[in-house]
């Protein structure tokens, strides 16, 4: 099932380009191990679905995977054998905005070879540079 939000602010917002580091959402904060953009990039609601079954295919109710991005910014695109023209296209599909630092999986629950490739299946299915990092040790 395709995520996305119920409703949103602007219905066609402008591309804009993506700058920076991610400030928020840039820790493991609920599982113990994590997939974390090393790009700047789109990710579309179809290729987080793709990941999410890829690592729960593989864990098989060993460990929990929590997604930590959600795609809430519309694409737009027009038809195939469209002229020039006629305004902006309809909502093509959904992706979320990713900024290097950014955590986009954590898996909870599982042993580390088992989330090391449960997690290396969900790279797979990435359109940008991810690695895996563990959990900080609490002080």
């Amino acid at each position: 099932m395709s995520r996305m939000p119920k409703r949103v602010k602007f219905r066609k917002p402008h591309t804009g380009r993506i700058r920076g580091v991610a400030t928020r959402g840039n820790f493991v904060a609920f599982g113990e191990f994590g997939l974390v953009a090393m790009q700047s990039g789109w990710i579309t609601a179809r290729q987080i679905e793709a990941g999410r079954i890829a690592g729960n295919h593989f864990l098989r109710g060993e460990g929990k995977i929590r997604i930590r991005i959600f795609p809430d910014r519309p694409i737009t695109g027009k038809p195939a054998e469209t002229r020039m023209g006629k305004g902006k296209g309809e909502v093509d599909y959904w992706c979320a905005i990713v900024r290097p630092g950014q955590v986009l999986y954590e898996i909870q629950g599982a042993i580390e070879p088992s989330a090391r490739i449960a997690l290396n299946r969900i790279s797979h299915k990435m359109p940008i540079r991810v690695r895996m990092v563990s959990r900080r040790p609490q002080v």
